[in-house]
């Protein structure tokens, strides 16, 4: 699926003398901060992290209170999605006139009327609404159905997709599945770069302080 991806940055966390002989625990919990929240410094949603402590000696700060700042190596899974790109996620609730879905268990996606290619029919069947294809009887789309999808928008704040099933590569991930070879190359080879994709943050190094935000440094650079 296209919207992931895997970063490595470098970081420092500070961390409150009090918890100068718990370190990993402190650490690991300013860390988890960062999970499933859009960041801008690294241009995604945080959903895991693997770190490595870089130094056994950590920089005192001078001040009232004199945190120390531990410098950590992090590879980041990040959920990063953008316009035209290709997502998938299971539908979890369906109207006359829009479909609701949920990406990997935690952004919701909403996809309107004028947004669901009119090839696709809304039907009653048995007391359950679904979308069904005009063209394929057999490409239908209901509650618990995994989807593909384009993506329109994405409230970074909200974690909230505006999705589109007007391209004819978007659906039921089951039938398009058995239709592969309708579709063009040319778009399973973007989708295969984008699945590969990996990238360095920036070169830099970035802080986490106890707001939980993360802070851009100049005064670090990557070390290997």
């Amino acid at each position: 699926m296209e919207g992931l991806k895997v970063s490595d940055a470098n970081l420092v966390v500070y961390v409150h003398p009090s918890k100068s002989n718990k370190v990993p625990q402190a650490v690991l919990r300013e860390l988890s901060s960062l999970l499933f929240r859009f960041n801008e410094s690294f241009d995604g949603v945080v959903l895991a992290y693997d770190v490595q402590i870089q130094d056994k000696i950590a920089k005192i700060l001078p001040g009232f209170h004199p945190y120390f700042g531990v410098k950590l190596k992090a590879k980041l899974l990040l959920f990063a999605p953008k316009p035209n790109m290709l997502l998938e996620g299971k539908v979890v609730k369906l109207t006359e006139r829009s479909i609701h879905v949920i990406v990997l268990g935690f952004s919701s996606v909403i996809i309107i009327g004028e947004d669901i290619r009119e090839d696709f029919n809304h039907k009653i069947k048995h007391g359950d609404e679904l979308f069904a294809s005009r063209s394929q009887k057999r490409h239908v789309i209901k509650v618990g159905t995994m989807i593909r999808f384009l993506v329109k928008s994405f409230d970074e704040e909200r974690l909230h997709i505006s999705g589109s099933l007007l391209p004819a590569n978007t659906g039921s991930i089951r039938w398009l599945a058995r239709h592969s070879e309708d579709f063009s190359v040319s778009d399973r080879s973007t989708r295969k770069r984008s699945e590969s994709e990996g990238e360095l943050v920036g070169g830099e190094t970035y802080s986490l302080n106890n707001d939980h935000q993360i802070k851009k440094s100049k005064k670090y650079r990557i070390r290997e």
